[in-house]
Protein backbone atom coordinates (compact mmCIF):
# COMPACT_ATOMS: atom_id res chain seq x y z
CA UNK A 1 0.00 0.00 0.00
CA UNK A 2 1.36 3.57 -0.68
CA UNK A 3 1.92 5.35 2.10
CA UNK A 4 -0.81 8.56 1.99
CA UNK A 5 0.49 11.91 1.27
CA UNK A 6 0.01 14.06 3.82
CA UNK A 7 -3.58 15.96 4.11
CA UNK A 8 -4.74 13.41 1.68
CA UNK A 9 -8.60 12.41 2.43
CA UNK A 10 -9.88 9.75 3.52
CA UNK A 11 -7.46 7.77 5.11
CA UNK A 12 -8.91 4.50 5.65
CA UNK A 13 -8.79 2.07 8.96
CA UNK A 14 -5.55 0.24 7.45
CA UNK A 15 -4.04 4.03 6.98
CA UNK A 16 -4.24 4.89 10.61
CA UNK A 17 -3.44 1.73 11.85
CA UNK A 18 0.24 1.46 9.35
CA UNK A 19 0.77 5.29 10.98
CA UNK A 20 0.70 3.66 14.10
CA UNK A 21 2.99 1.21 13.81
CA UNK A 22 5.50 3.00 11.82
CA UNK A 23 5.97 5.54 14.95
CA UNK A 24 6.17 2.58 17.27
CA UNK A 25 8.63 0.57 15.62
CA UNK A 26 10.74 3.76 15.03
CA UNK A 27 10.14 4.66 18.98
CA UNK A 28 10.93 1.09 19.81
CA UNK A 29 14.50 1.15 17.06
CA UNK A 30 15.41 4.12 18.90
CA UNK A 31 15.26 2.61 22.44
CA UNK A 32 16.66 -0.47 21.71
CA UNK A 33 19.89 1.85 20.87
CA UNK A 34 20.09 3.07 24.39
CA UNK A 35 21.16 -0.32 25.83
CA UNK A 36 24.68 0.58 24.30
CA UNK A 37 24.90 3.48 26.36
CA UNK A 38 24.48 1.78 29.43
CA UNK A 39 28.47 2.00 30.42
CA UNK A 40 30.69 3.52 32.63
CA UNK A 41 28.95 7.27 32.58
CA UNK A 42 25.60 5.84 33.30
CA UNK A 43 27.04 4.30 36.79
CA UNK A 44 29.24 7.52 37.66
CA UNK A 45 25.47 9.60 37.06
CA UNK A 46 24.11 7.39 39.34
CA UNK A 47 27.04 7.24 42.11
CA UNK A 48 26.81 11.20 41.64
CA UNK A 49 23.22 11.29 42.08
CA UNK A 50 22.91 8.79 44.75
CA UNK A 51 25.59 11.36 47.03
CA UNK A 52 23.49 14.02 46.77
CA UNK A 53 23.26 15.54 50.06
CA UNK A 54 20.79 18.92 48.78
CA UNK A 55 17.86 17.88 45.49
CA UNK A 56 18.21 17.17 42.07
CA UNK A 57 17.52 20.15 40.12
CA UNK A 58 16.50 18.55 36.67
CA UNK A 59 15.75 21.43 33.95
CA UNK A 60 15.39 21.63 30.25
CA UNK A 61 13.16 24.06 28.08
CA UNK A 62 9.92 23.22 25.58
CA UNK A 63 9.74 19.45 24.74
CA UNK A 64 12.65 18.54 27.00
CA UNK A 65 11.03 20.56 30.23
CA UNK A 66 7.95 18.47 29.56
CA UNK A 67 10.14 15.50 30.36
CA UNK A 68 12.30 17.36 33.02
CA UNK A 69 9.28 17.79 34.40
CA UNK A 70 8.58 14.39 34.66
CA UNK A 71 11.60 13.06 35.68
CA UNK A 72 11.83 15.22 38.73
CA UNK A 73 8.41 13.96 39.70
CA UNK A 74 9.36 10.25 39.56
CA UNK A 75 12.44 10.93 41.04
CA UNK A 76 10.93 12.76 44.27
CA UNK A 77 8.41 9.89 43.77
CA UNK A 78 10.52 7.06 44.16
CA UNK A 79 12.91 8.09 47.42
CA UNK A 80 14.81 11.32 45.31
CA UNK A 81 14.17 14.55 46.79
CA UNK A 82 13.78 16.96 43.29
CA UNK A 83 12.34 19.79 41.58
CA UNK A 84 12.21 21.09 38.03
CA UNK A 85 13.87 24.30 37.18
CA UNK A 86 12.53 26.19 34.43
CA UNK A 87 15.85 27.46 32.12
CA UNK A 88 14.23 30.99 31.06
CA UNK A 89 12.74 31.47 34.96
CA UNK A 90 15.86 30.44 36.42
CA UNK A 91 17.37 33.42 34.14
CA UNK A 92 15.32 36.11 36.07
CA UNK A 93 15.45 34.93 39.66
CA UNK A 94 14.96 31.45 39.75
CA UNK A 95 18.90 30.41 40.70
CA UNK A 96 17.97 30.98 44.07
CA UNK A 97 16.55 27.82 43.93
CA UNK A 98 19.70 26.04 43.23
CA UNK A 99 22.14 25.28 46.59
CA UNK A 100 25.40 24.17 46.47
CA UNK A 101 24.31 20.50 47.80
CA UNK A 102 22.60 19.97 44.79
CA UNK A 103 23.00 17.83 41.74
CA UNK A 104 21.67 19.56 38.26
CA UNK A 105 20.51 17.55 34.94
CA UNK A 106 19.75 19.26 32.31
CA UNK A 107 18.17 17.70 28.99
CA UNK A 108 18.57 19.12 25.80
CA UNK A 109 18.65 16.83 22.70
CA UNK A 110 20.56 19.48 20.61
CA UNK A 111 22.85 20.24 23.31
CA UNK A 112 22.59 23.84 22.44
CA UNK A 113 19.79 25.23 23.63
CA UNK A 114 20.53 28.59 24.80
CA UNK A 115 19.11 28.99 28.17
CA UNK A 116 20.38 26.30 29.30
CA UNK A 117 23.53 27.27 27.94
CA UNK A 118 23.94 30.44 30.15
CA UNK A 119 23.03 28.54 33.25
CA UNK A 120 26.18 26.46 32.98
CA UNK A 121 28.44 29.07 34.32
CA UNK A 122 26.36 29.89 36.94
CA UNK A 123 26.03 26.30 38.32
CA UNK A 124 29.78 25.94 37.87
CA UNK A 125 30.38 28.74 39.76
CA UNK A 126 28.13 27.29 43.02
CA UNK A 127 29.79 24.29 42.40
CA UNK A 128 27.25 21.80 41.75
CA UNK A 129 28.05 18.59 39.47
CA UNK A 130 25.86 18.82 36.19
CA UNK A 131 24.33 15.81 34.33
CA UNK A 132 23.97 16.23 31.01
CA UNK A 133 21.31 14.12 28.92
CA UNK A 134 21.71 15.27 24.93
CA UNK A 135 21.38 13.89 21.73
CA UNK A 136 25.03 15.36 20.51
CA UNK A 137 27.90 14.10 22.45
CA UNK A 138 30.31 17.14 20.77
CA UNK A 139 27.76 19.92 21.99
CA UNK A 140 28.53 22.56 24.55
CA UNK A 141 26.29 21.21 27.27
CA UNK A 142 27.86 17.51 26.85
CA UNK A 143 31.01 18.40 26.80
CA UNK A 144 30.86 20.89 29.59
CA UNK A 145 29.08 18.61 32.03
CA UNK A 146 30.39 16.75 34.62
CA UNK A 147 28.85 13.83 33.23
CA UNK A 148 27.38 13.32 30.04
CA UNK A 149 24.68 10.82 28.82
CA UNK A 150 24.27 10.15 25.11
CA UNK A 151 20.33 9.67 24.66
CA UNK A 152 20.73 10.78 20.46
CA UNK A 153 18.54 9.08 17.82
CA UNK A 154 19.24 8.33 14.13
CA UNK A 155 15.67 9.83 12.96
CA UNK A 156 12.46 10.80 14.33
CA UNK A 157 9.09 9.51 14.55
CA UNK A 158 8.18 12.38 12.62
CA UNK A 159 8.46 11.75 9.51
CA UNK A 160 9.44 15.52 8.84
CA UNK A 161 11.96 14.65 11.13
CA UNK A 162 11.42 17.84 13.06
CA UNK A 163 9.24 16.95 15.61
CA UNK A 164 10.30 15.98 18.79
CA UNK A 165 9.38 12.03 19.12
CA UNK A 166 11.89 9.17 19.27
CA UNK A 167 14.53 11.76 21.03
CA UNK A 168 12.13 12.71 23.84
CA UNK A 169 11.36 9.26 24.38
CA UNK A 170 15.06 7.86 24.77
CA UNK A 171 15.43 10.63 26.85
CA UNK A 172 11.81 9.81 29.20
CA UNK A 173 13.21 6.08 28.94
CA UNK A 174 17.25 7.02 30.12
CA UNK A 175 16.09 9.69 32.86
CA UNK A 176 13.31 6.70 34.37
CA UNK A 177 16.07 3.97 34.07
CA UNK A 178 18.16 6.51 36.57
CA UNK A 179 14.88 6.69 39.06
CA UNK A 180 14.74 3.20 39.29
CA UNK A 181 18.44 2.28 39.50
CA UNK A 182 18.78 5.38 42.51
CA UNK A 183 15.35 3.31 43.77
CA UNK A 184 17.16 -0.10 44.04
CA UNK A 185 20.15 1.33 45.54
CA UNK A 186 18.38 2.94 48.43
CA UNK A 187 16.23 0.10 49.14
CA UNK A 188 13.07 1.76 48.48
CA UNK A 189 10.68 -0.41 49.96
CA UNK A 190 6.34 -0.41 49.21
CA UNK A 191 5.87 1.10 52.78
CA UNK A 192 8.30 4.19 51.67
CA UNK A 193 6.10 4.49 47.86
CA UNK A 194 3.33 5.08 49.92
CA UNK A 195 4.62 7.31 52.28
CA UNK A 196 5.17 9.58 48.60
CA UNK A 197 1.41 8.35 47.67
CA UNK A 198 -0.53 9.06 50.68
CA UNK A 199 -3.67 9.91 48.29
CA UNK A 200 -3.00 6.53 46.37
CA UNK A 201 -4.88 3.21 46.52
CA UNK A 202 -1.49 1.82 47.80
CA UNK A 203 -0.87 4.66 50.30
CA UNK A 204 -4.16 3.99 51.70
CA UNK A 205 -3.68 0.27 51.84
CA UNK A 206 -0.18 1.02 53.88
CA UNK A 207 -0.78 3.59 55.87
CA UNK A 208 -3.91 3.90 56.94
CA UNK A 209 -4.51 2.63 60.33
CA UNK A 210 -8.04 0.93 61.65
CA UNK A 211 -7.65 3.80 64.35
CA UNK A 212 -7.89 6.45 61.56
CA UNK A 213 -11.52 5.10 60.61
CA UNK A 214 -13.17 3.36 63.70
CA UNK A 215 -15.91 4.38 65.48
CA UNK A 216 -15.28 5.87 68.78
CA UNK A 217 -16.61 7.66 71.72
CA UNK A 218 -20.17 8.23 71.31
CA UNK A 219 -20.40 6.31 67.79
CA UNK A 220 -18.86 3.10 69.53
CA UNK A 221 -22.11 0.77 69.70
CA UNK A 222 -21.75 -1.08 72.86
CA UNK A 223 -23.94 -2.48 75.59
CA UNK A 224 -23.98 -4.20 79.05
CA UNK A 225 -24.45 -8.26 78.39
CA UNK A 226 -28.09 -7.81 80.65
CA UNK A 227 -29.26 -5.57 78.43
CA UNK A 228 -33.20 -6.31 76.92
CA UNK A 229 -32.41 -6.93 73.26
CA UNK A 230 -35.23 -4.26 72.82
CA UNK A 231 -32.68 -1.59 73.59
CA UNK A 232 -30.20 -3.52 71.83
CA UNK A 233 -31.64 -3.13 69.07
CA UNK A 234 -32.70 0.81 69.76
CA UNK A 235 -28.53 0.79 70.22
CA UNK A 236 -27.95 -0.79 66.96
CA UNK A 237 -29.95 1.29 64.93
CA UNK A 238 -28.97 4.35 66.66
CA UNK A 239 -24.89 4.12 65.82
CA UNK A 240 -26.15 2.54 62.21
CA UNK A 241 -23.02 0.01 62.13
CA UNK A 242 -25.35 -3.26 62.06
CA UNK A 243 -23.86 -4.76 65.52
CA UNK A 244 -23.14 -3.87 68.95
CA UNK A 245 -20.31 -4.77 71.40
CA UNK A 246 -21.63 -6.43 74.41
CA UNK A 247 -19.39 -5.94 77.71
CA UNK A 248 -19.36 -7.71 81.23
CA UNK A 249 -19.40 -5.29 84.58
CA UNK A 250 -15.85 -5.05 84.07
CA UNK A 251 -16.06 -3.40 80.93
CA UNK A 252 -14.40 -6.31 79.26
CA UNK A 253 -15.58 -7.41 75.58
CA UNK A 254 -17.64 -10.55 76.03
CA UNK A 255 -19.25 -10.77 73.04
CA UNK A 256 -20.91 -8.94 69.53
CA UNK A 257 -24.60 -9.28 68.38
CA UNK A 258 -25.42 -8.40 65.11
CA UNK A 259 -28.05 -7.79 62.20
CA UNK A 260 -27.29 -11.49 62.17
CA UNK A 261 -27.89 -12.59 65.28
CA UNK A 262 -30.57 -10.13 65.36
CA UNK A 263 -32.62 -12.73 62.35
CA UNK A 264 -31.81 -16.21 63.96
CA UNK A 265 -33.61 -14.23 67.47
CA UNK A 266 -36.49 -13.54 65.31
CA UNK A 267 -36.36 -16.66 63.54
CA UNK A 268 -37.04 -18.67 67.94
CA UNK A 269 -39.97 -16.35 68.29
CA UNK A 270 -37.96 -14.74 71.88
CA UNK A 271 -39.29 -12.20 73.75
CA UNK A 272 -37.04 -9.37 72.93
CA UNK A 273 -38.56 -7.36 75.57
CA UNK A 274 -37.34 -9.59 78.25
CA UNK A 275 -34.48 -11.74 76.48
CA UNK A 276 -31.17 -10.15 77.51
CA UNK A 277 -28.83 -10.05 74.86
CA UNK A 278 -25.98 -12.35 76.84
CA UNK A 279 -28.47 -15.29 76.01
CA UNK A 280 -28.32 -14.32 72.06
CA UNK A 281 -24.66 -12.41 71.52
CA UNK A 282 -22.57 -14.45 69.44
CA UNK A 283 -19.21 -14.90 72.28
CA UNK A 284 -15.73 -15.20 71.45
CA UNK A 285 -16.12 -12.67 68.16
CA UNK A 286 -13.63 -11.50 66.09
CA UNK A 287 -11.24 -8.69 66.83
CA UNK A 288 -8.45 -6.56 65.72
CA UNK A 289 -6.48 -3.76 67.55
CA UNK A 290 -6.23 0.21 66.89
CA UNK A 291 -2.99 0.51 65.11
CA UNK A 292 -3.75 -2.82 62.81
CA UNK A 293 -3.50 -1.88 59.08
CA UNK A 294 -6.76 -0.86 57.41
CA UNK A 295 -5.80 -3.51 54.89
CA UNK A 296 -5.53 -6.53 57.88
CA UNK A 297 -9.41 -5.20 58.94
CA UNK A 298 -10.29 -6.25 55.20
CA UNK A 299 -8.18 -9.15 55.04
CA UNK A 300 -9.64 -10.37 58.16
CA UNK A 301 -13.36 -9.68 57.57
CA UNK A 302 -12.92 -11.50 54.04
CA UNK A 303 -11.43 -14.34 55.77
CA UNK A 304 -14.25 -15.00 58.60
CA UNK A 305 -16.85 -13.76 56.05
CA UNK A 306 -18.17 -11.16 58.89
CA UNK A 307 -19.11 -7.19 57.81
CA UNK A 308 -17.64 -5.57 60.99
CA UNK A 309 -15.40 -6.32 63.87
CA UNK A 310 -14.38 -4.52 67.42
CA UNK A 311 -11.30 -3.12 67.99
CA UNK A 312 -10.55 -3.38 71.49
CA UNK A 313 -7.17 -2.72 73.96
CA UNK A 314 -4.73 -4.37 75.38
CA UNK A 315 -7.35 -4.93 78.39
CA UNK A 316 -9.76 -6.03 75.89
CA UNK A 317 -12.28 -3.66 76.46
CA UNK A 318 -13.62 -1.97 73.16
CA UNK A 319 -12.54 1.15 71.99
CA UNK A 320 -13.52 0.97 67.98
CA UNK A 321 -15.91 -0.67 65.64
CA UNK A 322 -15.50 -0.61 62.30
CA UNK A 323 -17.62 -2.54 58.84
CA UNK A 324 -17.14 -2.91 55.80
CA UNK A 325 -19.17 0.78 54.50
CA UNK A 326 -16.34 2.46 56.42
CA UNK A 327 -13.44 -0.01 54.42
CA UNK A 328 -15.45 1.15 51.00
CA UNK A 329 -15.63 5.02 52.23
CA UNK A 330 -11.71 5.33 53.13
CA UNK A 331 -10.74 3.64 49.67
CA UNK A 332 -9.05 0.32 50.97
CA UNK A 333 -11.78 -2.11 49.44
Amino acid sequence: MMKPEPGMAPWSHEDWVASGHRTLEAELQAISGLSERMDHNFASACTTLLACQGRVVVTGMGKSGHVARKLAATLASTGTPSLFLHPGEALHGDMGMVTSKDVVIALSNSGSTRELVMLMPLFKRLGVPVLSLTGNPDSILAQSADVHINTGVDREACPLGLAPTSSTTTTLVMGDALAIALLEARGFTKEDFAFSHPGGHLGRQLLLRVRDIMHTGQRLPVVHKSTALRQVLMEVTSKGMGLTAIVNDKGVLCGIFTDGDLRRTLDQGLDIAKTRVEEVMTGHCTTIAADALAAEALHLMEERRINGLICTDTEQKPVGALNMHDLLTSGVL
